[in-house]
This record gives structure tokens, C-alpha cells and sequence, in this order.
């Protein structure tokens, strides 16, 4: 980090200051070391990532409330994503497509801070749970059910993980549009995505519920502060961005999906 910081200074001219200096004047979160010991007893939970981005990759305040909630849980937390390509890159300005692609990988590690790996990578044995953070990358990077709706087809090692997990009767959590792919995957299971009817708006995505059932699967309607687990397949579900409504109450949704998580550990 500090030779990134020094490249950067004599680009720019300025003078260069000892690592003494930078590291006492950085905020603490820097330097601070939590004590090796403390690992033998967290959770280590999966996070799965579509790429960076509502429109074309992964929700990004539902993937941060979903690292916020697990670090209070006092989990390890490790990220992951398919190396492909994405379905589109959008343009979050105007909500249209771009001239260039990108790799969902390389967009996801926006969100790890650099520190994510291939979703090859993921098996059930090293970790406790696995989650899935909503956007449309999870609809259209993860899977087709953006295009092919209940007809849709899950990538591979996404599909892969996910019975890995429910085979070894591990947790999985799946937010926003993301419990489509346990719904595709784990027929019969119980997820919600919200409301199956868009009451004036603040459900626009309410079909996606009809789909959950056209897959063979059950929906479960809950409000956005709320979360449904199907004990039986050890999954946890909460609608977060399905549901047109204020930030703090996708966070809390989400806070609710982490505890029905670590409940099942």
C-alpha cells in the first residue's frame, strides 16, 4: 500500500514522507492487527459476488451491508466470483448498454478491496455458509433469468457450489433476486423475494415470485425487513432490493438474512 502511495507522490511532484509518518497519520484501521487466535472460532462464510454494479453485477450497498453483518457476527469472510465475462456492461448514468465488456471477477474485486477469488476456487469444505448478494449480475452474470426467466440456466460453478453447500448441510443466504438460483437449483426449496403482487410500485419485481413457482419451487411473501428460512434446506432469504424503499431498511433486511444464517451454525 504505502508504494502505491509513494509512486502516486512523485507523480505528482510531492514530496515523499518516511512510512513512520504516513502510518502515524493514517486512520487506525491501517495498522491494527486482530490477534491470529481469534480465527479458531469465527465462522467462515463464502461470499459470492456477480460483479460491481446494480444494473450489470452485484448490489453494491447489499453487498456491503452483507460484509457489515457478518464482521459484527465475528465471521471470516472470504469473496469470490466466476472469471467470465459479463452478460452486458452498463452504463449506470443512463441505464444502457456500453461499447466494452468487462470480466465479473475483475469488476467484483472493486468490492473485495482486491482480495477475491475465482469461484472455481469454492468448495463447501473450507467454509461454514455461503451468500449470495442481489443485483442484476446475480439474474444475468450467475444465470439467464433475466433474458430466459423460469427457463433460466445457472453457471456452472455456481450451481456447483450451491449443491456442494446444501449436500454437506451448510447455510446458504441469497438476497434481492439471488434466491432465483437456489429456487433453479434446489427445487422445492422455500425462498422470498418479497411481495407477489406490486402494490402501487413498491414491489416492481413482484413476477419474479410467479417464476420462483413456475421452477418448482415455494415463495414465502415477507416484507423487506424481514427474512425466511427453510430450516429443511438450511437457507436463508430476504428481498432487500426487490422492494423500492429506504437504504437503512435493506440494511436491516439483510441483518435479519446474517442472523437466520448464524442461527443455523
Amino acid at each position: 500500500m504505502f508504494s502505491v502511495i509513494r509512486s502516486s507522490l512523485i507523480r505528482s511532484g510531492k514530496q515523499f514522507k518516511p512510512v513512520s509518518y504516513i502510518a502515524s497519520n493514517f486512520h487506525t484501521t491501517v495498522i491494527t492487527q486482530y490477534p491470529p487466535a481469534e480465527s479458531k472460532n469465527m465462522p467462515k462464510v463464502a461470499v459470492v459476488l456477480s460483479g460491481c454494479g446494480v444494473y450489470d453485477g452485484s448490489e453494491v450497498h447489499e453487498s456491503s451491508a452483507v460484509l457489515v453483518h457478518l464482521s459484527r457476527a465475528g465471521a471470516e469472510i472470504s469473496m469470490f466470483a466466476p472469471d467470465i465475462e459479463q452478460m452486458h456492461a452498463i452504463n449506470h448514468t443512463k441505464g444502457e448498454p456500453m461499447e466494452t465488456n468487462r470480466n465479473v471477477l475483475v469488476e467484483s474485486a472493486r468490492i473485495a478491496r482486491g482480495k477475491i477469488s475465482a469461484l472455481s476456487n469454492l468448495t463447501s469444505s473450507d467454509f461454514d455458509a455461503v451468500i449470495f448478494p442481489g443485483g442484476f449480475g446475480a439474474a444475468k452474470n450467475l444465470s439467464t433469468f433475466a433474458v430466459d426467466g423460469a427457463d433460466m440456466k445457472v453457471n456452472k460453478d455456481v450451481e456447483r457450489v450451491i449443491k456442494d453447500f446444501h449436500t454437506n448441510k451448510k447455510p446458504i443466504g441469497l438476497c434481492c433476486i439471488a434466491p432465483v438460483l437456489a429456487a433453479n437449483v434446489l427445487k422445492g426449496c422455500e425462498v422470498t423475494v418479497g411481495s407477489d403482487k406490486e402494490e402501487g410500485g413498491r414491489w416492481p419485481y413482484a413476477g419474479t415470485a410467479g417464476a420462483i413457482q413456475a421452477m418448482g419451487s415455494s415463495h414465502v411473501c415477507k416484507d423487506v425487513s424481514e427474512a425466511y428460512t427453510d430450516s429443511k434446506n438450511k437457507i436463508v432469504t430476504t428481498p432487500a432490493f426487490m422492494c423500492e424503499t429506504k437504504f437503512h431498511e435493506i440494511f436491516d433486511g439483510i441483518g435479519k438474512m446474517i442472523d437466520g444464517i448464524i442461527k443455523l451454525l
